[in-house]
């Protein structure tokens, strides 16, 4: 039940008040047909914008199921169009870029209504007022008839209480307004239709009740209505159960549609405004793109870097770093002094007493034990941790003639230089050692950091585990060096004896290039053996016979070893700068493991750990450093042990002596043998590592910046043992590289940065300029917001639609920003590929894409707040007036 209680409507034009509305007062039936006649400018629209909740009144009451609404709220009011009231205009005022259904369905999804039941429902009212085929089509392809038939069917689909018409055959001819009138007095039967027209004849045929208005008052009514407590009392439970129907909202998909679709009907304009925002997505897009790039491929040759310069550390070590530090910081140490004279600058000085008191002792094996606790949380700083046991594998090859060739330790340098080479690797292992490095090299046990700076040429990446499968290394140009194929029996070194020879008879020395197919290299076999398996036990003597230059015993060692075989050839990629396997030939951790457990409890070796106070290569007892004093009881137990004959010739020879002379005399023959071995030196000898205490620990950091986090790890070590009162285990490193190079990423993300900055403007300028032409939009769109707001849109909903408008040009002009950058990135690859030979250097990273759209998407937003705010603000009453 519907009530106005002497409502007034004053409206100011300029500095004058024009009265539309004076005191109005009329109760409304629930359901009956109410035409109001009167002239133009008379007050009828006004009246009618007042009841359907469009327009306010100044003074007085409206009473909806006897609820006063002049504490009504925007939201109330919202609410009260939405689900009481249905709306038929003149002109129609459906949204000219949605289709009819959609038109009819728009009401329903304001009241959050399930999309299957809304199309349900929508379908239904299009049904009933004939319109049930034409459900796809837009409205300028209807006649005016079926678009006011639309009208109604979206006036109907909320099954309003009420059903007003402001003139709704205004716009048709005869025929049609009959159709339209029909429907009209069909709906009237059940609910309130409220029609305003200035055609009484309508009004006399169809109409229940006719109301004449004049200056804005009433002045006929031909079906009074004075409400009884009946009528009361069914409005108030009207009202109860209104209160009970749940919020209403726009979702922001349907606003999105809309947005969508109005953006469709001016594709030109929406592209060019995307265009537009996407200019500065693209700069930013290709900076970092750019950008990005060049730090991935930093951090390649970083890790590349470092897979060469691990962080070092060594039981024992010169504090190098500190001593290049020194000869490279150009600072006087005697300080400043006037430019006068020359003066002299302690370069060598310095850098031998850096020398001096720069010998470090680490203890390794606590540091190893911490480091594979997991307790130091280094493992994702980085590719790997490497221990070095300074144990270089045995291992021979058999040549095409069968002869056997040690190409581990190699003996190509020895060939090259002779005897005294020989002599310095016998003496010192680090010769040898650094001769077979050349060749042979323990690679890292990260296999996917490893495999990811080589190509595979034919074969498959052995397992870590696998120690007899090895991994042959060519260059860039699928070449390796002549000494490494004279190293590994592939040539025939008797060839370097006669490149000697020619040189000696200063005669030109040849060169032919060789050639070898992946399947010859393939398969190649090689023999290892062990240090332990060139002794052999003699139960004789009980000791161990050295059977190094026994030729057969070394080819039947040889023939039982075990069996390397090359599993696969791999070649660094193309972007590689530097690679972590630094020989031609590359072996698993798990061989040098092999290599000391298999060593440790072999039979010669537990032979010495029994017995540690005896030379098992001897059988004579080790020098103590303690000798027993002679006495003459133990002179005369020696007599003793003679033949009767030489007792008592030693007896009489000694008898005239003294004491002292005849100790003397029998103090070398009577001192106990000792080996001039050590038992150490023994264990050296025999090849004896500690698995747990290895001599240097090299770690493999990712970056420059994980470098330094291992650092910390290492310094909360040595925190952590002096904490302990353990200094004897606080350890020290080498850290070459941080010498060496600066921390080039700083200046990249640097220039990064300002760039970005200057190319952020652009972006800034362009939001702007989306937020104008959303506000352009909002011109365009007013009558489209008036329709929104009489069918129960709030100005939450309304803004809700433009910045859904907004939202969807942000995403289009970050989608095209990044699209046309990623087009942009082919020719600019191609010129950075020809200046810096770096293979697609410039890449785009996928987040840093989708940080952009969203970056786009939220500067568009923003801009489009403020028109947004202006579109919520408008009048529903004149934005339905604008054509």
């Amino acid at each position: 039940m519907l009530s106005l209680k002497g409502i007034t409507k004053k409206y100011y034009v300029g500095d004058t008040e024009v009265e539309a509305l004076r005191g109005i007062d009329i109760n409304f039936r629930e359901s009956e047909f109410v035409a109001i006649l009167g002239q133009s400018g008379c007050g009828k629209t006004t009246l009618l914008n007042i009841i359907g909740g469009l327009d306010r009144y100044t003074s007085g009451d409206l009473e909806i199921n006897g609820i006063s609404t002049k504490k009504y709220k925007d939201k109330d009011w919202d609410r009260y169009r939405n689900h009481s009231i249905g709306f038929v205009f003149q002109s129609y005022n459906l949204i000219p870029h949605q289709t009819v259904l959609a038109n009819v369905e728009l009401a329903l999804t304001i009241s959050g209504v399930s999309k299957t039941e809304r199309r349900r429902r929508a379908t239904e009212a299009l049904k009933r007022v004939g319109l049930g085929d034409q459900i796809k089509k837009k409205p300028n392809q209807m006649s005016g008839g079926q678009v006011q038939r639309v009208a109604i069917a979206r006036a109907l689909v909320n099954d309003p209480d009420i059903l007003l018409a402001d003139e709704p055959t205004g716009a048709l001819d005869t025929e049609t307004s009959v159709a339209v009138m029909e429907i009209l007095k069909e709906v009237a039967k059940d609910k309130l239709v409220i029609m305003v027209t200035h055609n009484p004849d309508l009004a006399e045929k169809y109409a229940t009740r006719t109301v004449r208005l004049l200056d804005g008052k009433i002045i006929s009514d031909s079906q009074p209505f004075i409400p009884t407590e009946k009528d009361k009392t069914v409005a108030a439970e009207r009202s109860a159960a209104e209160k009970k129907k749940g919020k209403r909202q726009m979702s922001f998909a349907t606003a999105t549609a809309l947005s969508f679709n109005n953006l469709k009907t001016k594709k030109g304009r929406t592209i060019l405004t995307s265009f537009a925002g996407s200019i500065g997505i693209i700069g930013i897009a290709l900076i970092m793109a750019v950008s990005s790039g060049f730090k991935n491929y930093i951090n390649t040759v970083q890790a590349d870097t470092l897979s060469s310069y691990p962080l070092s550390i060594t039981r024992e070590s010169v504090d190098l770093s500190s001593m290049m530090a020194s000869m490279m910081s150009g600072k006087s140490p005697s300080g400043e002094h006037p430019l006068d004279k020359i003066y002299s600058r302690d370069v060598l000085v310095e850098m031998m007493k850096t020398m001096s008191s720069g010998t470090r002792t680490s203890e390794l094996s606590s540091f190893k034990k911490y480091l594979d606790s997991g307790e130091s949380g280094i493992e994702s700083y980085i590719n790997g941790i490497q221990y070095g046991y300074g144990v270089t594998p045995k291992i021979y090859f058999k040549d095409s003639s069968g002869k056997l060739v040690r190409v581990s330790p190699g003996t190509v340098m020895e060939n090259l230089y002779g005897s005294a080479y020989a002599s310095m690797s016998a003496k010192s292992a680090q010769y040898s050692g650094m001769n077979s490095s050349i060749v042979w090299t323990e690679i890292l046990d990260n296999r996917d950091f490893v495999k990811s700076q080589y190509d595979v040429l034919a074969g498959e990446w052995p397992e870590s585990d696998d120690f007899t499968k090895l991994v042959f290394v060519v260059d860039k140009n699928n070449e390796v060096s002549d000494f490494v194929l004279y190293s590994l029996g592939l040539r025939d070194q008797s060839e370097i004896d006669d490149m000697k020879v020619k040189i000696m008879e200063h005669k030109p020395i040849e060169s032919e290039q060789t050639t070898y197919t992946y399947d010859e290299i393939l398969g190649l076999e090689y023999k290892l053996i062990l240090d332990t398996d060139l002794w052999a036990y003699d139960e004789n003597t009980n000791t161990w016979l050295d059977k190094r230059e026994d030729s057969d015993h070394l080819k039947s060692t040889v023939e039982n070893g075990k069996t390397l075989t090359v599993a696969c050839i791999v070649r660094p990629t193309q972007n590689a700068s530097a690679t972590s396997i630094s020989g031609s030939v590359g072996y698993s951790s798990s061989l040098t493991k092999y290599i000391i457990n298999s060593i440790n409890n072999s039979d010669i070796v537990k032979a010495q750990f029994s017995d540690k106070n005896t030379d098992i290569f001897t059988g004579l007892p080790f020098e103590t450093g303690e000798k027993k004093k002679l006495t003459m009881e133990d002179v005369n137990a020696y007599i003793l042990t003679l033949p009767e004959a030489e007792q008592a010739q030693m007896k009489a020879y000694i008898a005239s002596m003294d004491e002292e002379s005849v100790l003397k005399l029998f103090e070398e023959k009577l001192s106990a043998k000792t080996s001039a071995a050590t038992y150490d030196g023994n264990l050296e000898k025999l090849g004896v590592k500690d698995i747990e205490n290895p001599e240097v620990i090299n770690i493999y950091p990712v970056d420059f910046e994980a470098k330094d986090n291992v650092k910390d790890v290492i310094s909360a070590y040595n925190d952590k043992v002096k904490a302990a009162g353990e200094n004897e285990k606080v350890i020290s490193y080498s850290d070459y590289v941080g010498i060496l190079l600066s921390s080039v990423t700083k200046i990249i993300n640097t220039i990064t940065y300002v760039l970005i900055a200057f190319v952020a403007i652009s972006l800034v300028v362009s939001s702007i300029m989306i937020g104008i032409i959303t506000y352009i939009s909002v011109l365009e769109r007013t009558k489209e917001i008036g329709i929104l707001r009489s069918i129960g849109a709030s100005k939450k909903d309304v803004s809700r639609v433009f910045n859904a408008e907004t939202f969807i040009i942000g995403l289009i002009s970050g989608a095209m920003g990044i699209g046309i950058t990623l087009l942009i990135l082919l020719p600019v690859n191609l010129i950075l590929n020809s200046l810096t030979g770096i293979v697609s250097i410039a890449a785009l990273p996928p987040v840093g894409a989708a940080i952009l759209i969203a970056l786009s998407i939220l500067l568009t937003v923003i801009a489009g707040l403020f028109p947004a705010k202006i579109a919520s603000k408008k009048d529903p009453v004149i934005a339905l007036r604008t054509e």
